[in-house]
């Protein structure tokens, strides 16, 4: 198991596993920051908390922690750390806030994803992890197109505080879970301001929906004819598809078996007749419904009886002294009597479906351990009700993590022995009181100021807060304010001054949202359809808020908190975009400089002993390599070795603790000097062992390769055999590389290896085989010309080969086709004969031998002799008998002619002369 502490340095390693010197460790810190915040040397500076958040940012590395509490930063982009794998190694790990939490069980800005991520870490460590995909589908997909809605900032903002339970079993799988939904904004069902959306349920039925399930709910698919869907002007939305996630609400309904389909779409869809339904004053200003339609489709939908409906939207009913009145409205009145009842109708229905989930989900209190996620979304509304009452849920929480923070701390102190300093901190009880406290706090008197009779009105309570709070030094008002205050308050606003800043409230609309007022008639309408029940006195919201809140803190008190604080890097969703103003309003309003003063008040380090040891033993010459002793002797011996001053660490039961960083870092830099003189002593140990294997090896393969070649060479006359086998392999392997490099070069070149006795018919195979291949070879290039010259070549050795004495020095001479050149008018004479061969001769007369210069000619028929363009005579080949050359290189040769003198021509050639 390692520490947090750790896995960060292995994060700014690297890949390598170590970085080489002290240098780059101080760098990799300056690039990274520090994974925990009480580690900033500089931790009361908001400007370097701001910063080591950036750099970290910057790195991908979303996680920080000030302590336990986890403060995470939204990527905007998809990160490789969710994978299975990645999640399956925080296992165990005792800063891993999901880890801590299951293992404690068996011994915007991205508040839903980080509770997704919390689930699916579950769903990968957990046993039976199906059971926890099924129970992490069923409480993740129930409401989001019910609670969920197009905010300015956010396309998909939850407009409701959450808490759920998830439960498991003594083996530590999940078996259910429970749901507990806050402060629904039902609001935005009568009103969103420019450029934000109703629900988005609303628009994912009328794109989605079936074309006989919209029949049959009378609804029409272009939202633009609902009035409660166009009041911020964007009904449709490029970044949203809503006729997909139509398709997953579906699916969602399907994960959690809901059997209620039918009857939950008929609410939702009632609620946009309601938003159609119109009135018109008669004579007397009375409201009177113009939209008849729309009763009938409502009657339809909630199973009431239309004229009913219609009296009870314009009418209300009063009880005075134990009598009912019936009192017409107004227009203005109807209106606001039609918004509250589709808010009602709305708010309801969510809180009927939340528990419908519960129900399928069962929480089973007996044998079972449970671990909570709550989310409360801290969104601005405006400086309206709805925030005020955020705020307020703020306060509360930011005290109970203050309390629970020092109790925890102290906790640990006593438990180690070490004497616990008080931690002076900013104590918002005050703020709390002035809102909540009875007959005097802020919810108390706006409760006073919805019940009391007359005309009460946002203004009287506002002066009824003047009266009483006034000299609070947390609440400040136009009235109350110098001459320079009051020009940032309005004279219908109200500040106060939280624990994370100021904040100015208008009271526009206080009185309405807290009485949430619903007409007694609509009231009885509503419990008629048997959809919801009414208890006879309803409390106000802000007070219903307070309770819920007071139990919501009976619980977490209970538990053994993690926490997670979320934070949006910028409004444009952009991945890789850091703002800083933004950044430092969160810092503020999530009070995250207050939770690190106080966590490092004391010592802003503290690990086990054994960890501790493990760790840093290498930096002591007595504690390296082992430590037979106890850790606490161990750890005692190792920081004084290492020089630590007495204020700067306290030795505990368990643990050490040490006050400064610059401490630890000192003791870190210090390990990653020695992890590089450990590492190149283990690489230099490394490489000598495989250089010495390597030698070793050669060895052995050079010792059995020569014993098997001598076994081979005393075998090597024996059949094959295992014995020599590897010899005559290698006779053959060395022949056959023998003849590769001395092949013949060409087919004139009679030289060949001489091969070894077991090879000598292989080897006249081969000689066989290239000899062919190299004539192959040089037929194939031989043109027909050349192909010409060698048959020539060939008759004339058959003829002169042995018999003339110059016949060698004549075969490199080519044949050509003629020796001289032939007069025109010989050429007449022959007729175009085509001519073979042309050489001048000497011919000699069989009488006295005369020499006589003439021209030989041979054609296709004949031999024909030639004297200065005259043909002298003509001999067919048929009338030629032989021709007879001598043996000596005298150029001479003889035709014998048959004819009637029986007459023999000399000649040779005029070289010859």
């Amino acid at each position: 198991m390692t520490s947090r502490y750790e896995r960060e340095k292995e994060q700014e390693r690297g890949d390598n596993g170590v970085r080489l010197t002290m240098e780059s460790a101080l760098t990799a810190r300056d690039r990274v920051g520090v994974q925990d915040f009480v580690l900033l040397e500089n931790f009361t500076s908001e400007a370097a908390f701001i910063e080591n958040l950036r750099k970290r940012f910057k790195e991908n590395l979303i996680y920080t922690y000030i302590g336990s509490v986890l403060v995470s930063v939204n990527p905007y982009k998809e990160l490789e750390i969710y994978s299975k794998q990645n999640m399956e190694r925080y296992r165990g790990v005792t800063t891993a806030i999901a880890d801590n939490s299951y293992r404690s069980l068996q011994s915007g800005a991205g508040k839903t994803e980080a509770t997704k991520k919390i689930l699916q870490y579950y769903a990968v460590t957990c046993p039976a992890s199906q059971q926890v995909e099924t129970v992490k589908d069923r409480l993740l997909q129930s409401n989001p197109a019910f609670g969920n809605a197009k905010t300015l900032r956010n396309d998909n903002s939850s407009r409701f505080g959450k808490y759920m339970d998830v439960q498991f079993d003594y083996r530590g799988a999940p078996v259910g879970g429970h749901i507990l939904n806050y402060l629904l904004e039902k609001s935005r069902v009568v009103h969103q301001n420019h450029g934000e959306r109703n629900f988005h349920i609303f628009y994912q039925l009328l794109e989605g929906g079936e074309e006989d399930l919209l029949r049959r709910l009378g609804l029409e698919k272009n939202p633009q004819q609902y009035h409660y869907l166009v009041k911020g002007h964007c009904a449709r939305v490029s970044s949203i598809n809503d006729k997909n996630d139509w398709k997953t609400v579906r699916r969602a309904l399907s994960i959690i078996s809901f059997n209620d389909t039918e009857d939950l779409l008929s609410i939702v869809a009632s609620v946009l007749h309601l938003g159609n339904v119109q009135f018109a004053a008669d004579e007397q200003g009375n409201a009177q419904v113009t939209t008849e339609n729309q009763i009938k489709y409502l009657a339809r939908l909630l199973a009431v009886e239309g004229s009913v409906l219609r009296d009870a939207l314009i009418h209300k009913k009063i009880i005075a002294k134990g009598e009912e009145l019936i009192s017409p409205l107004n227009l203005e009145q109807a209106a606001y009597a039609r918004d509250a009842l589709a808010k009602a109708i709305y708010g309801r229905t969510f809180s009927w479906l939340v528990n419908k989930v519960n129900n399928y989900c069962p929480l089973i209190i007996a044998y079972f351990t449970c671990h909570t996620v709550l989310i409360i979304f801290f969104l601005i509304f405006a400086s309206s009700f709805e925030q005020f009452c955020i705020n307020y849920c703020n306060e509360k929480l930011q005290q109970l993590f203050i309390e629970l923070t020092l109790k925890s701390e102290q906790e640990e102190y006593e438990s180690e022995g070490i004497a616990w300093e008080p931690v002076q901190y900013f104590n918002n009880k005050i703020i709390c009181d002035l809102v909540e406290e009875k007959f005097k706090g802020i919810i108390s008197i706006l409760d006073e100021e919805c019940l009391r009779p007359g005309d009460a009105t946002d203004t009287t309570f506002l002066e009824k807060l003047e009266e009483t709070v006034k000299n609070h030094p947390h609440f400040l008002t136009h009235k109350l304010a110098d001459q320079k205050t009051r020009k940032s308050l309005g004279r219908e606003e109200f500040r106060l001054l939280h624990y994370a800043g100021e904040v100015t409230y208008s009271v526009a609309g206080f009185l309405d949202k807290n009485n949430d007022l619903l007409f007694r008639n609509l009231k009885e309408v509503s419990m008629d359809a048997g959809y919801f029940q009414y208890s006879a006195a309803e409390q106000g919201a802000a007070t219903q808020f307070k309770n819920s809140l007071s139990k919501l803190m009976e619980i977490l008190m209970s538990k053994e908190p993690s926490y997670i604080r979320c934070m949006k890097p910028n409004d444009a969703k952009q991945a890789d975009r850091f703002d800083e103003v933004l950044i430092r309003h969160q810092v503020k309003y999530l009070g995250l400089m207050e939770n690190l003063r106080v966590r490092r008040a004391g010592f802003a380090y503290r690990r086990k002993y054994e960890v501790f040891l493990q760790r840093y033993k290498s930096l002591c010459p007595e504690t390296w390599p082992t430590w037979d002793g106890r850790p606490h002797d161990g750890v005692a011996v190792l920081v004084k070795h290492l020089g630590y001053k007495q204020e700067e660490y306290k030795m505990g039961r368990t643990k050490i603790f040490i006050r400064f960083p610059k401490t630890l870092f000192a003791t870190e830099d210090a390990l990653e000097c020695k992890m590089f003189v450990f590492l190149a002593i283990a690489i230099q140990s490394w490489w000598r062992g495989t250089l010495g294997r390597r030698k070793a090896a050669k060895k052995k393969w050079a010792v059995e390769t020569i014993r098997r070649f001598i076994k081979g060479f005393i075998y090597r006359n024996h059949p094959r055999c295992p014995e020599n086998e590897y010899f005559l392999d290698y006779i053959r392997f060395s022949f056959l590389m023998n003849l590769k490099r001395n092949l013949p070069k060409n087919v004139l070149d009679k030289s060949w290896p001489t091969p070894p006795p077991s090879l000598c018919e292989a080897s006249q195979l081969l000689r066989q085989l290239c000899m062919q291949n190299m004539v192959w070879t040089y037929c194939k290039r031989i043109s027909p010309e050349w192909k010409q010259q060698l048959e020539q070549k060939v008759i004339a050795s058959e003829i002169f080969k042995g018999k003339k004495d110059n016949y060698p020095q004549s075969v490199p001479r080519l044949f050509i086709n003629t020796r001289l050149e032939i007069n025109t008018k010989v050429l007449q004479a022959l007729e175009n004969e085509p001519i073979k061969y042309a050489v001048p001769v000497i011919k000699y007369d069989r009488k006295g031998y005369k020499a006589r210069s003439r021209q030989l000619l041979l054609t296709q028929n004949a031999v024909i002799i030639v004297e200065d363009s005259k043909i002298k005579q003509r001999i067919d080949y048929a009338n030629l008998t032989g021709i007879s050359v001598s043996s000596l290189s005298d150029n001479l040769f003889v035709l014998h002619v048959h004819c009637e003198d029986n007459k023999q021509k000399v000649m040779g050639p005029s070289s010859h002369l």
